[in-house]
């Protein structure tokens, strides 16, 4: 599916994600649409649980064994997904997810701090990591930008309104 179309899919159940159309289209389509442009594929495959969960990687820093990260894994092809977790004892499953729709995803998650994206097939050791604190702040300051600096009287509340 192509990234205008990926894209579509978004604006259209917005609504459904608590998302008013007009920041979907004004302030996340806009800023979504840069980061998938910055990788190679137009959908990737995540491992998921057996009831539909994103599977979650803790990494740990190396040289400060206490500094960890939780991340999720976008694979370039089914295969790689599959080989990433074949020591695994796991029940897992590979689904495969649009690129804007992985970002959206990332926005809008607790707790991970980003998606690592596999671009190589058949290299799992460097990929493009996208951060969520990244793309949220790119989403509140275009958000932001939309704003009026002052508001006009005619949009003021009144104190008294309860």
């Amino acid at each position: 599916m192509k990234l205008d179309q990926q894209l579509q899919i978004l604006i259209e159940e917005a609504s459904e994600q608590g998302v008013p159309a007009w920041a979907m289209e004004k302030a996340v389509i806009p800023i979504l649409k840069a980061f998938a442009s910055q990788l190679q594929h137009l959908e990737y495959y995540i491992l998921q649980s057996r009831d539909r969960d994103w599977i979650v990687t803790t990494l740990s820093n190396v040289e400060k064994p206490q500094q960890e990260k939780r991340v999720i894994y976008a694979f370039s092809s089914p295969e790689d997904a599959a080989n990433s977790q074949e020591n695994s004892n796991l029940e897992i499953a590979i689904a495969s997810v649009p690129v804007t729709h992985l970002l959206f995803q990332l926005f809008a998650l607790d707790g991970v701090e980003s998606i690592i994206f596999l671009e190589i097939p058949g290299n799992l050791e460097k990929g493009v990591e996208i951060f969520r604190a990244s793309l949220q702040n790119s989403i509140h300051k275009q958000l932001k930008s939309l704003s009026p600096s002052t508001p006009s009287k005619s949009t003021n509340i009144p104190s008294n309104l309860a």
